[in-house]
């Protein structure tokens, strides 16, 4: 018989439960109660494997088994239970499962479960690993939602997915109503994502006093954070660890930890000690340098040392999947070469038993002033150092390249403070049509920042005159794309050019298509990727590579990994970039937008592809002042040049330099380069610029220009003067497009 959460207890929550929920020895085949007990799987009805019990064995060693009791009773007494502990104490995979069964116990009448992660391949990895020790179908019971894919039903009972995911599902059901524990995971990171899930999640709970929300961490919130969640100290359950093993501190300086980390590596191998290293460094650059010297080296290591196994891990980039085993493989010692700051990545990896860590990290810190980020290499903080060293294991050892008198900050910064939140603005905005119309965040954002994204939206109009979502806003908050983007493609309705700009869009939102070929290899990738490269510029370029694959793809001779590869294109990239062309289109039906004939390669094409372009990206306009690629930026007067994989670039010198140009990305710390650029005239510029967002620019002789243009319509950057007779002539206007 169902009863309600609120009259459950410590002791309710295992009557009548799975054998999972018992204190005593999992019982199996060969038992002599096990024939005297009927063992059904309570959430599928059917008699559990002896997979179920191998794994449950396992799931008892486990630190956070001891406070299973405490949880489930405080999960039916509170609306807010905290969890802290590390990545290996099974937190992750555990508290999920109680929930479930927890929810089971009143027969799900309040709802579901869902646990949220911050990277997909967490949600993925977590799903699968919960569903086996469940003994459920994955995608059934047990599922999954990652963008652009999901692997669940209405049944599922318990899902994993990323903040995200969540934050997105939530314009539909802004309660969260079909859930009846919200689990949010790694809330020590501090992700933007995650802090604004929980600033809504404690407005939610007020209106839905059935609703279960449980934190977890790998650390112990601070008193602010904990009254943040529950206006008073909210309860936490501290799982207690075998602590860390030996960690030993070195003088090592900001110029020579990445020499001390390899050194100690191939020391760690000739040792012959057992177990994988995991080694955290600072840079994308220095972990592909750090794989190719450990290749080199392991290469020339004596055989009876065992296989010596670099293994690159990016968690949030596509293709990397991290396969950990509950032993180690015969003699080979894998490393594992990352800059996560995120040591959750690795909850499964028993095999590790060193840990080497540089105490740095890279940090992007967005600067609103000139609507870019600046990189700090920065001290990591000490819940960051303490989550490593216990990754090793009581039995293992950490290698701390820095000197124990260093003093590292005390927590994680909030991203929200330091991030571009203009989606983030867009999507709370669309929240307050929702009914939520507070999100009380435990760190306010920087008000610089918010005031620049308030403007950004209200020069998109997405903004009314009150300052609330306007009905163009209200559609751009339908796509899953940053603000600029999701205002090109609704003006790639209007201009008859959407099955181009959703190329465009996916191909920009998806991860990089190019790969980073060895030094030997890279005169042979760059001689590959111009055979793409198209005269208008790298977003064309980008429409000829997808183009490319697609045709590959259907190719029944061909193997589309193979074509990727021999052209150093990334396979997975692509993929994800189809996939979500897939579900922009299906979004444009869905809310019963046009989708434009395909007419790539036409001339009035070309220029309404750009237009639409305009239409978004027009605060991200630049011109050369010098003929020499010297590009001023207008917004904010600095000077940037083309990256080298620019079309543009030094590389292709038959195509020129443009004058004036549209860019995607400026990366002022890392290179000071313009990525992804587009030739514009500024006759086009003009014509998709809002006047308002026109007459707050800098005074500069770019902008004296255009305003001549504006003014007198004269002298004229005509983008048609080479056309084709054959062609229709496009109508030239200084009139503002209706989109904006």
């Amino acid at each position: 018989m169902a009863q309600d959460i609120s009259s459950l207890n410590g002791e309710d929550c295992f009557e009548g439960t799975s054998p999972c929920c018992s204190d005593s020895e999992a019982l199996g085949p060969g038992d002599k109660e096990y024939d005297d007990i009927l063992e059904l799987n309570q959430f599928d009805g059917l008699p559990y494997s002896s997979r179920f019990y191998k794994l449950m064995k396992e799931r008892k060693e486990l630190p956070v088994w001891r406070a299973k009791c405490e949880f489930m009773d405080m999960l039916a007494k509170g609306q807010f239970v905290v969890v802290s502990g590390f990545a290996k104490t099974g937190r992750s995979s555990q508290i999920p499962q109680w929930s479930a069964e927890f929810l089971l116990s009143v027969q799900f009448q309040h709802g579901t479960v869902v646990c949220t992660q911050i990277h997909s391949q967490q949600a993925v990895d977590l799903a699968l690993r919960v569903a086996d020790e469940m003994d459920v179908n994955i995608g059934h019971e047990v599922g999954y939602s990652i963008p652009l894919e999901k692997c669940c039903t209405n049944e599922t009972v318990l899902r994993f997915c990323t903040d995200d995911v969540l934050l997105r599902e939530m314009m539909s059901d802004p309660l969260l109503e079909r859930y009846g524990v919200v689990i949010v995971d790694q809330a020590h990171q501090r992700t933007v994502a995650t802090d604004v899930l929980l600033g809504l999640l404690k407005d939610i709970t007020v209106q839905r006093p059935e609703l279960r929300v449980v934190v977890l961490s790998a650390v112990e919130p601070s008193p602010k954070q904990l009254a943040h969640l529950a206006g008073s100290a909210a309860p936490v359950i501290r799982v207690e660890t075998a602590g860390a093993g030996e960690v030993v501190h070195s003088s090592s300086t900001a110029d020579n930890y990445f020499c001390s980390a390899l050194r100690l590596v191939l020391e760690i191998h000739h040792s012959e000690e057992r177990g994988d290293v995991v080694v955290f460094l600072v840079t994308t650059q220095e972990i592909d340098l750090a794989h190719d010297i450990l290749c080199h080296e392991g290469d020339s290591l004596p055989s009876d040392l065992g296989e010596l196994l670099p293994i690159v891990a990016h968690p949030g980039q596509p293709g990397n999947v991290l396969v950990f085993g509950e032993e180690e493989t015969g003699r080979t010692r894998r490393v594992i070469l990352t800059s996560s700051p995120n040591e959750d990545f690795f909850w499964a990896a028993r095999s590790i038993r060193f840990v080497i860590d540089a105490g740095l990290e890279k940090r992007y810190v967005y600067n609103p002033r000139i609507r870019t980020n600046s990189v700090i290499i920065q001290p990591i903080s000490a819940v960051q150092s303490e989550c490593r060293r216990q990754l090793a294991g009581p039995t293992g050892r950490c290698f701390c390249l820095y000197s124990k008198e260093r003093q590292l900050p005390a927590e994680i910064r909030p991203r929200i403070v330091e991030s571009d939140i203009t989606s983030t603005v867009l999507f709370l905005k669309r929240m307050e049509i929702a009914g939520l119309g507070h999100c009380d965040f435990v760190e306010r954002p920087d008000p610089g920042g918010l005031m620049q994204a308030l403007e950004e939206l209200d020069y998109l109009a997405a903004l009314d005159n009150d300052g609330n979502l306007s009905e163009m806003g209200i559609i751009m908050s339908e796509f899953p794309l940053e603000p600029q983007m999701a205002k090109t493609v609704l003006a790639s309705c209007e201009f008859d050019c959407v099955s181009e700009v959703v190329i465009i869009a996916a191909m920009l939102t998806a991860p990089t298509c190019f790969t980073v070929p060895p030094v030997e290899l890279k005169l042979e990738a760059s001689q590959c990727h111009m055979k793409f490269q198209h005269p208008e510029g790298d977003h064309f370029t980008l429409i000829n590579i997808y183009k490319a694959f697609k045709q590959h793809q259907q190719d029944p001779y061909c193997s589309e990994e193979k074509w990727c590869q021999d052209f150093f294109l990334n396979h997975t990239a692509l993929l994800m970039a189809d996939a979500l062309r897939a579900e922009l289109t299906e979004t444009l039906k869905r809310i019963e937008l046009p989708i434009s004939v395909p007419a790539f390669g036409s001339r009035s094409n070309t220029i309404n592809i750009k237009r639409a372009l305009l239409a978004g990206f027009f605060m991200q306009v630049a011109r050369d002042v010098d003929g020499s690629g010297n590009y001023f930026i207008l917004t904010h007067k600095h000077v940037a040049q083309l990256h080298p994989h620019s079309g543009y670039g030094a590389k292709s010198p038959k195509l020129g330099l443009p004058e004036w140009l549209l860019f995607h990305e400026h990366t002022f710390s890392d290179d000071n380069c313009l990525h992804t650029v587009t030739h514009v005239t500024p006759d086009q510029v003009v014509q998709m610029t809002p006047q308002y967002f026109f007459y707050n620019l800098p005074s500069s002789e770019s902008k004296d220009i255009l305003q001549n243009i504006l003014n007198h319509g004269a002298p004229h950057y005509r983008e048609d003067k080479h056309r084709s007779q054959e062609e229709p002539q496009e109508t030239q206007t200084s009139d503002r497009c209706v989109i904006q």
